[in-house]
């Protein structure tokens, strides 16, 4: 490796001679603990890692960590609801024939199937609304009169491919999934069964969704670690930027005081003196990663930081020697950061603000003045969240920390029109990932790591990778 350090972008993987015939010989389970099977974590910010992103992201194999400041209260109702969701069919949108065609619209986006069901009193459906039935309605029309009926409705134990061949056999989008009573449980589109068919979901040892919840390095460490384990979390993320540091150190020596039965994950460092300082206090799984997040100001205000890439190489290879892992934490861009990641040795790469401009993001859509949707995002050292971090302290020590703010408090996510959804984004990541995998010749994760043959380029060679579909 060469003396100075290296971002994803100054980095290519070679091809290797390859006995891997299909993108679907590869398995993307990881194989740090966490149960997850793809390479992807959903980062703990608040602008991104909610409910809806936890049970989108868990059927589809990834681990989203809640942010440290929900309440303990509401991570228990989060993880309980999580684990309530059906590992298959997606959770419906639900209003009655008697409410305003301005409550669906206010209802479709909140999840990529831009579809309300219309049920009755005990629950069974009647019909479907989208945002097209809505145009040209008045906005305080009644659902009942702009309903149309379900194309398909089947008991909820039918097979994904039976429902995808139903759906294309009759034109129909959206597929309800009934209980034996005949009640609304689920939805499923035609793309969601092909995905079902293809993704293996993240589940614990009974069958539920996984999902992970994260606690900082201050005050009673050890009473926040026991509330948020009692909730049933699969992941224990122990985090703070500056996770080289004896607060961590302390801070994880009381996590493992309660003897907690899931993985330890605690961050963020950048070197390997670091990584095995946090595995010897009693991580798991090391997060890796200081400034190349999209809303991190931490080097442009301090100087402090390190090339991702080569962060991750080191880190890595020191957890290797211990027997942990490292997770990749922020600067991807694009699928083929994740491989380079993962080729470096880590055993997932954390996304954090390019899944905020989703659907499944907890923010509410927007538009920008030329009609585009948009989502905002914003960094947890920022101004907004350091305000929601510390609205139970005083005055004066709320006024003295606002002085030394870092981040970005609102920043535009636009939602990709051919990617909306973070099952299209992971389609994307996972089709790249598996693509790299098979120019290595690997079938796991592990062996790409093993047989994954890396070179420097300059920031032309990166240009010349990019395509040019407008031309030159």
């Amino acid at each position: 490796m060469p003396a100075h350090d290296l971002t994803y972008d100054d980095v290519f993987l070679l091809p290797n001679r390859s006995d891997v015939e299909s993108r679907f010989g590869v398995d993307l389970s990881t194989v740090d603990g966490t149960g997850a099977t793809i390479p992807l974590v959903v980062a703990n910010m608040t602008a991104v890692a909610g409910r809806r992103m936890a049970e989108t992201v868990a059927r589809r194999g990834g681990l989203v960590v809640l942010p440290q400041d929900v309440d303990t209260a509401a991570v228990a109702e989060i993880v309980s609801w999580v684990k309530s969701r059906h590992v298959v069919w997606d959770t419906p949108l639900v209003l009655t024939g008697g409410d305003a065609v301005a409550d669906a619209l206010n209802l479709v986006h909140k999840r990529a199937h831009g579809a309300v069901v219309i049920v009755d009193g005990d629950g069974k459906p009647v019909g479907v609304v989208d945002e097209a039935a809505c145009a040209g309605v008045d906005r305080f029309a009644r659902l009942a009169d702009v309903a149309e009926p379900a194309v398909v409705a089947v008991p909820l134990d039918t097979p994904p491919r039976e429902v995808f061949e139903l759906l294309h056999s009759h034109g129909g989008r959206l597929a309800l999934g009934l209980d034996a009573d005949g009640r609304l449980a689920g939805v499923l589109t035609a793309v969601g069964a092909l995905r079902s068919e293809i993704y293996t979901p993240a589940a614990d040892a009974q069958g539920k969704l996984r999902v992970a919840a994260a606690i900082g390095v201050n005050g009673d460490v050890a009473a926040k670690a026991e509330a948020v384990l009692a909730a049933g979390v699969d992941t224990l993320v122990v985090d703070t930027a500056h996770g080289h540091q004896e607060k961590m150190i302390a801070a994880l020596k009381a996590v493992r005081s309660v003897s907690p039965k899931v993985p330890v994950v605690a961050g963020n460092v950048v070197t390997a003196e670091g990584t095995r300082d946090l595995i010897h206090a009693g991580a798991d799984v090391i997060k890796v990663g200081v400034g190349p997040g999209a809303m991190c100001t931490t080097r442009m205000m301090t100087g402090v930081g390190r090339p991702q890439f080569s962060a991750v190489a080191e880190c890595a290879a020191a957890a290797r020697e211990l027997g942990k892992h490292v997770w990749a934490d922020g600067g991807v861009r694009h699928p083929r950061d994740v491989a380079l990641a993962l080729a470096a040795g880590a055993s997932a790469a954390m996304v954090g603000s390019w899944f905020a401009g989703t659907h499944e993001s907890p923010g509410d859509l927007r538009y920008d003045e030329q009609g585009r949707p948009y989502k905002e995002s914003f960094g947890m050292a920022s101004k907004r969240a350091v305000g929601a971090r510390t609205r139970t302290d005083n005055v004066f020590d709320r006024a003295r920390k606002a002085l030394f703010e870092e981040g970005i408090s609102t920043s535009r996510m636009a939602l990709d029109p051919a990617r909306p959804g973070v099952e299209d984004l992971i389609d994307s990541i996972c089709s790249g990932v598996r693509s790299s995998c098979t120019y290595a010749g690997a079938r796991t994760l592990e062996e790409f790591h093993e047989r994954a043959v890396l070179g420097v380029q300059s920031a032309a060679g990166f240009a010349e990778g990019r395509p040019l579909p407008a031309g030159w």
